[in-house]
């Protein structure tokens, strides 16, 4: 198992919405994500129009992709979220709000660097987002 240690250092101040300043990781393999769109197993697009629905398309592909190799939320370090629309944020805070503590329980939220983007591979896809896990 590795050792992952969440923390927010005073000098940071603390996080703008649902992450974590740093993560210190001690692991004897890392698990790179690419970057998960809103698609189904069949390459279609889940949730057209719909932002919630395609966040959670988009983390339920992050979760088969842990499940794959043996790993869960428990292992993810970091998410890099890709965002076309920035009205999107605040739907995107609601979404981590209600979601990731059944996700990581009692365990601090991962480390999370937000981009807005012009557009992503389709122009349906409303957002992207990639993980790195330590196994």
């Amino acid at each position: 198992m590795p050792q992952i240690q969440i923390l927010n250092p005073a000098g940071l101040g603390t996080p703008l919405a649902q992450y974590s300043q740093v993560a210190r990781v001690k692991a004897s393999e890392l698990l790179f994500i690419a970057g998960q769109v809103s698609t189904n197993a069949a390459g279609d697009t889940v949730g057209a129009g719909d932002f919630d629905a395609q966040c959670v398309q988009v983390f339920r592909n992050i979760g088969i992709a842990l499940a794959e190799v043996g790993a869960g939320w428990q292992n993810v370090v970091q998410f890099t979220t890709y965002l076309v629309h920035s009205q999107d944020i605040p739907r995107l805070g609601a979404f981590r709000t209600r979601e990731f503590p059944a996700m990581f329980g009692d365990r601090a939220y991962p480390t999370n660097t937000l981009l807005m983007i012009d557009r992503l591979l389709r122009e349906d896809f409303l957002i992207e987002v990639q993980a790195i896990a330590a196994l």
